[in-house]
């Protein structure tokens, strides 16, 4: 091809994009899911790859040098056709790079399998993307069918990919993790959409507190886990992608429908239910179908899938201190610790056609309907009494169009979304918690809701997407390029609290009893005539360009940058109250006369200035520049022995429950009023009285603080706030010896600017200790306390992350992986729980000190794939980890200094991380481990008639009932001396996975 052609299609692709730029202003550029197959053919000849399930075709033509690259391709099987000589069946996976040589007659293909496309069975070969810079492995619907699983959560598989954990708590409930960060910082695309939770933790919508799926599994085709390193099309995150593909319908009618069924008699006891002497009824049942099919024979094609839940799940309520607190309780309170359940009910449905009326276009339609209701929030410190019911929802439409030419590939998309969270407390009206008389920020138990619990949270709104793609660029070898622009518009929701709840906390000394009377009762104050809901219609734009530049057979670059802003009015445009600018300026009460309290606040460090919106001072940040930089090294070139690594940075959000607070506390606060008792004596004038039986009624308290602020929190955010980002950096190996893949990665991820919420009051003289206690009481005048909201969690992961994997073949029948993760982890805050962003330990976060996270820092996950004789097969995992550390602050009478330092703060306490003496062993060795579970499953299949197939499948999770503590026990000792074991695993509380479970599914298929 002469140089003047070449000139004349950059010329054409600049003036593309400059044309879309201006014109579609409304586009967001997918997250695709596709893979592109790349390499060399003979000169300037037409490739064809045909999927040889549904007939859909992909042409280009490959350059006078022979190299080619067809973009935009579902996952699947193809057959691959540049003339006589060529022809090749290959695999692809999702969201892969592949190459393919088509001059020369062996492939440069890992492994050989046989696909099963209804009543034709096509060998082919399954292609390895080894010259990624990304740090991830793809999970394949081998081992999503034939690895042991408990939940039907497709994420559940996610931890077989080194440096991820996904957990199952005592509640039931599921999340994803990646190193240090949060759930939260994760995003997961399907067909290429994100589904992102804007407003809550969890990471995507669904996942906040839920033992529900986000998606049907039997939907999933197969999806890639990326921990690091991603490239530049991947927004609204922080930490891991994980990028599924939906399936389609075949030009083969198929279809499932499957049974799964566990119960009391089917599981052993938790160790509280040994404790107790009984066990609490429970079931679990999964069922679903699938179905689908062609509409017009390798034209149109429609699938169907729904799957249902009904769950009845143990947990176990345990005090949160020492026991010896336990017997000074009321009988009545006493009676409600020990076991009991949770009940869910979860819809999931989803449906998609496709569409291709020539074989340059192809139409998709599809949507997913999810919606959960439970019983929650029940177990640690939480009793029964305190349940909440709860309802969650998730809708998305998706109408995508894709149109190829030879040198490009466009796809454009619609989306729409609309998810929402809504607990309500079970029992409205007075509850209880009760805490140590020496400790108000420990919790023995809770028997009631404050009105916190009540909330409606959520978001919904439409976007188009945009993504182009250009696949014939050479200059010093190939490009393949992709650029665009991103525009969405989201309403979100947020109601914090209700007003028909107050929550009374009452002092417990392990000598003297359970005072009769309450020290403090936190309640709902609505503001006549002002919603308590906050909403936001928010904007998100950003652009990006990515280029995967094959320099040559041994060296690719993958070079990209993009660029985020995002607005949220409802944060933006806040106007303070002004009777709350009135008060930060006013005298504080207890400083000489003349000193206001912003004068005190600012002797401490403390610039109201920073915190006081006028509706015009903040500002979106312009500046979230992200470079994603990448290469691989194939030192033979050919793929046996490939070097990677590479260097990102990626932008997150803050959540919309996090920016919310000012609004919605203001409208509807949740005052706290101190009643003076023996055990927990109390002098401001403002929020102390005397204790009265009335106060039980709700309606007496708001009568006390109607028309007054006295006790009213005060939440302000900076004016300056930033976006959540990471810094991720890699190096790795990824050699093949044999039938053998493995990977040895290096990666270092540093997070900066998390949102964190910490205590604004101070004492007149500016200082936030004095006497070893904190200024609670020492709050804005004529109001309650003052919370300011900062950027500065930080978390430092440090990672060596191993994987060995053995691919399924149908020659072999069989396949393994296994999967080694090493973390070195750290933060600067000492709260167990990541998605928690208040710090009330330290003045500011900036005094906090970086402690170990709560991450173990050596976990294996094993997993294998047996076919045996007479249609049996056989899967098996296995999985340990080293303890997770307990965080906190740990007091044990050393002298107060009033100034934080170090890791002790002016109170005498210090901030810690320790991890507790492992609990077993795996078969031989020490006690090393936290975490221990073996499952394995054997499923028989049989064919009844024809292409009807039916199978029945055992399924035995954590087979040697070893015991996986989450709770701790404390004591951390006296008179300034730290015990030898300040901490150890409660035997007798919450485990997280299951005790030993058998579980029984039937299906059938055709």
């Amino acid at each position: 091809m002469s140089h003047q052609k070449h000139f004349k299609k950059r010329l054409l692709a600049g003036a593309v994009v400059a044309a879309m730029s201006a014109a579609l202003p409304t586009m967001v550029w997918a997250q695709s899911a596709d893979a592109t197959l790349r390499g060399h053919a003979p000169a300037e000849a037409i490739v064809t790859a045909k999927n040889v399930a549904t007939g859909a075709v992909r042409v280009t033509r490959s350059d006078k040098d022979g190299s080619y690259a067809l973009v935009g391709m579902p996952p699947g099987t193809y057959q691959v056709d540049a003339g006589p000589g060529t022809q090749h069946t290959v695999t692809l996976t999702v969201a892969s790079t592949a190459t393919l040589d088509l001059q020369k007659a062996a492939t440069v293909a890992a492994a050989a399998s046989a696909t099963n496309l209804g009543a034709v069975t096509v060998n082919a070969t399954t292609l390895q993307d080894v010259k990624t810079s990304e740090v991830g492995q793809t999970v394949s619907l081998h081992q999503i069918n034939t690895t042991p699983e408990a939940s039907r959560n497709f994420l559940e598989f996610a931890d077989t990919v080194p440096g991820m954990v996904f957990t199952r708590d005592a509640n039931g409930n599921t999340s994803l993790r990646s190193g240090a960060q949060a759930s939260s910082a994760i995003n997961v695309y399907i067909d290429g959409v994100g589904q992102k939770n804007y407003v809550l933790p969890g990471g995507i919508t669904g996942q906040n507190a839920s033992q529900g799926n986000p998606f049907p599994q039997l939907a999933i085709g197969e999806y890639k886990v990326i921990t690091s390193n991603y490239k530049a099309e991947y927004d609204q995150i922080s930490s891991a992608a994980v990028v599924a593909q939906t399936k389609s319908g075949t030009n083969q009618f198929h279809g499932d429908v499957f049974g799964d069924y566990t119960n009391t008699r089917m599981r052993a006891e938790t160790p509280a239910e040994q404790a107790a002497g009984k066990k609490t009824p429970s079931h679990e049942k999964d069922y679903g179908f699938d179905l689908g099919g062609p509409i017009i024979k390798d034209k149109a094609h429609f699938f169907i899938t729904y799957e249902g839940k009904e769950f009845n799940t143990p947990t176990t309520v345990v005090p949160g201190v020492d026991t010896a607190y336990v017997s000074q309780l009321p009988a009545s309170v006493q009676s409600l610790f020990g076991p009991t359940n949770l009940s869910f009910k979860e819809n999931d449905w989803f449906g998609k056609i496709d569409y291709e009326p020539t074989d340059r276009d192809r139409f998709e339609f599809s949507g997913k309907y999810r919606h959960e209701t439970s019983i929650g929030g029940v177990g640690g410190v939480t009793a029964a009494t305190a349940a909440l019911n709860t309802i969650n929802t998730d809708k998305r439409f998706d109408i995508r169009w894709d149109h190829s030419a030879y040198s490009w590939f466009n796809r454009l998309q619609v989306t729409y979304e609309n998810a929402f969270f809504s607990p309500t407390p079970a029992t409205f009206g007075a509850g209880a918690a009760y805490t140590p008389a020496s400790n108000q920020n420990q919790v023995i138990l809770q028997t009631g809701n404050s009105p916190l619990a009540q909330q409606n949270k959520g978001q919904k709104g439409p976007a188009i997407q945009d993504d182009l793609t250009f696949n014939d660029f050479e200059w010093h070898g190939d490009h393949v390029v992709k650029m665009g622009v991103k525009y969405k518009a989201v309403k979100l929701l947020a109601q914090d609290a209700g007003d028909a709840n107050a929550l009374f906390s009452y002092a417990v000394s392990p000598t003297s009893g359970t005072e009769s009377i309450p020290y403090k009762v936190q309640f709902g104050s609505p503001v006549p005539g002002l919603s308590p809901v906050a909403t936001s219609s928010d904007k998100q734009f950003g652009m990006y360009v990515q280029d995967d530049w094959a320099v040559n057979e041994h060296l690719t670059l993958n070079l990209g940058v993009r660029w985020d802003y995002e607005e949220t009015p409802s944060y933006l445009n806040y106007v303070t109250p002004a009777n709350v600018v009135a008060a930060l300026n006013s005298q504080d009460p207890k400083a000489p006369a003349g000193q206001t309290y912003a004068q005190s606040l600012a002797k401490g460090g403390v610039n109201v200035n920073d915190y006081i919106s006028t509706g015009h001072n903040r500002h979106a940040p312009k500046n979230e520049w992200q470079p994603r930089l990448g290469f691989s090294y194939d030192i033979n070139g050919d793929q046996d022995h490939v070097i990677f690594g590479g260097y990102g940075r990626s932008y997150d959000r803050n959540l919309y429950e996090s920016l919310q607070v000012e609004q919605t506390k203001s409208v509807l606060s949740q005052p706290t009023l101190y009643f003076n008792t023996p055990m927990e004596p109390c002098t401001s004038s403002s929020t102390c009285l005397t204790w009265d039986p009335k106060y039980l009624n709700i309606s007496a308290l708001q009568a006390l603080v109607a028309g007054s602020t006295a006790g009213k929190e005060i939440d302000l955010v900076n004016n300056n706030l930033k976006a959540p980002y990471s810094d991720q950096f890699s190096i790795g190996m990824r050699n093949r010896v044999g039938e053998w893949n493995t990977s040895v990665s290096l990666v270092d991820i540093r997070s900066h600017n998390g949102l964190v919420y910490t205590l604004g009051n101070r004492y007149p003289d500016g200082a936030f200790w004095q006497k070893g206690s904190q200024p609670w009481g020492d709050g804005v005048p004529g109001f309650g306390s003052l919370i300011i909201g900062n950027n500065g969690l930080q978390t430092h992961t440090k990672q060596v992350l191993i994987e060995v994997d053995k691919p399924y073949t149908h020659e072999s029948h069989w396949g393994a992986t296994i999967a080694y993760t090493y973390s070195d982890a750290w933060q600067n805050n000492d709260n167990n729980d990541p998605t928690d962003q208040y710090a009330f330990d330290f003045a500011t976060i900036g005094n906090y000190p970086y402690t170990r996270s709560g991450v173990s820092k050596h976990r294996l996950v094993a997993t294998g794939s047996l076919d045996g004789p007479w249609g049996l097969v056989f899967g098996a995992k296995l999985t340990l980890a080293t303890p997770i550390p307990d965080l906190g602050l740990a007091c044990y009478g050393l002298t107060p200094t009033n100034v934080d330092q170090g890791r002790t703060n002016g109170g005498g306490c210090q901030s810690y991380s320790i991890a507790p003496p492992g609990n077993g062993r795996f078969l031989i060795g020490g006690k090393i481990f936290g975490y221990r579970d073996f499952d394995f499953q054997a499923t028989k299949n049989f064919r009844v008639w024809g292409g009807l197939n039916a199978y029945a499948r055992l399924d035995v999770i954590n087979a040697f009932n070893w015991n996986n503590y989450v709770g701790y026990l404390q004591s951390f000792g006296s008179n300034g001396v730290l015990n030898r074991t300040p901490v150890i695993y409660n035997p007798t509380g919450d485990i997280t996975g299951y005790p030993r479970t058998v579980r029984l599914s039937v299906g059938m298929s055709f």
